[in-house]
């Protein structure tokens, strides 16, 4: 990294005139990048230089792995009692994103993860084809939805990071449960994600519109016309975004698999199609911000019919 001081003798000026120049030369960061460094530390060279030397580092070119969303895992760690979570929202940690990525093992074609934070799901499956010694910008292209600007940005940066093909989306327009951004309904490969968890007040009529419901609607409320809770309608999603021999791999919440009403006729209905490969049970103290148990979930639509489980059974296990 070498950064000259600006014309001014201003460190911090000489940074966000970088910023400017690589997003010149990298486009897909066009309007990402911080450019604000001169007046968070105006009079405070000394501290940007420190902060700088910490990042020039060569042991960075050697992590194989998602340093910025490691970096972010570390503040989580050290601040997480100040971090309020937002609508059941939390880091993924890097143990359950690899688990994820090594059952499902991406190889070739289309990548989503609706809830995309800052990209440690696309980073972990680059990782996994380059360690097989293919080439996953040629193998993979990724596509995320997130609602957060803030983490969508980091999510852009990471993929420039590590070279990998994404196409990213944020704002309202990326609210899942409202929209299909990428319009990939039944066209994906994979689908990886650590959605929201037990979202409520999901507006019923404007989530049926939106579609992507094989199974139907989870349960809401008549008088306020709201979804009590969204785990289902993220199962759902997850389910309809995949082509015939598509697979998915997403951490939800442990009441999840026996929760019940009209989630339950949606889980039985989601057994009863075969696709469902396995459920992994994760105990408590994986997150950062919070203390509680989760669920990894495996869809498989690529299973071979022989391999699907007679209704004889699957009698008990819904």
């Amino acid at each position: 990294m070498i950064i000259f001081c600006s014309a001014d003798g201003t460190l911090s000026k000489a940074v966000d005139d970088a910023m400017t120049t690589i997003e010149t030369e990298c486009p897909e960061l066009s309007g990402i990048l911080p450019r604000n460094y001169q007046t968070i530390f105006r009079g405070q060279d000394n501290l940007l230089k420190g902060l700088l030397r910490i990042f020039d580092n060569s042991a960075l070119d050697d992590i194989h792995d998602d340093v910025i969303g490691r970096i972010y895992e570390y503040f989580l760690n050290k601040f997480a009692k100040n971090i309020a979570s937002d609508d059941g929202v939390f880091f993924t940690p890097k143990s359950l994103v690899r688990m994820i990525v090594n059952v499902i093992q991406p190889k070739k074609g289309c990548v989503l993860d609706p809830a995309c934070g800052s990209g440690g799901m696309f980073v972990s499956s680059g990782d996994f084809v380059n360690a097989n010694g293919l080439n996953a910008t040629d193998k993979l292209t990724f596509f995320g939805q997130e609602k957060v600007e803030f983490n969508a940005k980091l999510c852009k940066m990471n993929m420039a990071v590590h070279g990998l093909n994404a196409k990213i989306v944020w704002g309202e327009s990326a609210n899942t449960f409202y929209n299909d951004a990428h319009n990939l309904v039944g066209k994906c490969d994979y689908v990886m994600a650590n959605p929201p968890f037990n979202v409520n007040k999901v507006k019923y009529e404007a989530a049926l519109n939106a579609g992507r419901l094989p199974f139907g609607l989870p349960g809401y409320n008549e008088k306020t016309k709201e979804i009590g809770n969204a785990n289902y309608l993220w199962i759902s999603y997850f389910y309809a975004y995949l082509n015939k021999t598509g697979r998915a791999g997403f951490v939800m919440a442990s009441s999840a698999t026996d929760s019940q009403h009209a989630d339950r006729d949606i889980r039985a209905k989601l057994v009863e199609t075969g696709d469902v490969d396995v459920i992994l049970s994760v105990g408590n103290n994986f997150f950062y911000t919070l203390s509680l148990p989760c669920t990894l979930w495996f869809f498989d639509k690529g299973k071979k019919d022989e391999m699907k489980l007679p209704d004889a059974e699957r009698r008990g296990i819904i």
